[in-house]
């Protein structure tokens, strides 16, 4: 009996050990406000609530690395990227970007050329596996209490936002990414203000929860088909 104790001991000792020194898969998320979660602490914007729904589905993930910056458009993001020099690669990559070029009136021609470079230098970080990246559709800002400040109509800007990502999700398809669309989510925040963050503009934790939640069912089934 004593000698059963001590194999199973040493057996639970050694899983133990096997699962603490596990490598942890990482994962990058580029963007701009909508990915660093302003207005809300870290842990709820939706790069950390994904790693903590990824953890619940067994899949453990080091901390996200996060390269993004509230008003960033496509170039800035790019430029940002640039300046890190990472050549790391990662088995998630995130790509949420836009908002702030259909804000400050970029043209549709800008962002695709810009935003299907972007989907090159994703794809590079994911080794080269289109399958291991994750583009967010642009949530619409027309719906909330800020847009009521800008000359453009709530009906207007929803249009360009719903053009916008016309571009990127073709764009994704054509590279063979994951797309997740949210914007139909993020309207829901004209009549459901706990999904608006205080500053009336940004989304809140809750939001992101949802974001979380579906990309968290989109990563686990596609890293299921592909390890």
């Amino acid at each position: 009996m004593e000698k059963e104790i001590l194999s199973f001991f040493i057996s639970f000792m050694v899983q133990s050990i096997v699962m603490a020194t596990k490598k942890k898969m990482t994962m990058l998320c580029l963007g701009d406000s909508y990915t660093i979660g302003e207005a809300v602490p870290a842990t709820q914007n939706f790069p950390n609530q994904l790693n903590g729904f990824l953890e619940l589905k067994g899949l453990t993930f080091a901390p996200p690395q996060i390269i993004a910056k509230t008003g960033w458009t496509t170039d800035e993001l790019m430029v940002a990227i640039a300046e890190t020099s990472t050549k790391r690669k990662y088995d998630v990559v995130t790509l949420l970007i836009g908002v702030n070029n259909q804000y400050r009136s970029r043209t549709i021609e800008n962002y695709l050329e810009e935003f299907n470079r972007l989907l090159q230098i994703a794809w590079k970080f994911a080794d080269k596996n289109p399958k291991r990246v994750f583009v967010v559709s642009i949530p619409d800002w027309g719906v909330t209490p800020f847009a009521k400040q800008d000359k453009r109509t709530t009906r207007k800007i929803s249009a360009e936002i719903d053009f916008f990502n016309a571009v990127n999700k073709s764009l994704s398809k054509s590279a063979g990414v994951n797309y997740l669309d949210i914007t139909a989510h993020s309207r829901k925040a004209k009549l459901d203000n706990r999904l608006l963050a205080e500053d009336g503009l940004h989304p809140s934790g809750l939001m992101y929860k949802n974001w979380a939640k579906r990309l968290a069912m989109a990563i686990s089934m596609e890293l299921a088909t592909t390890q």
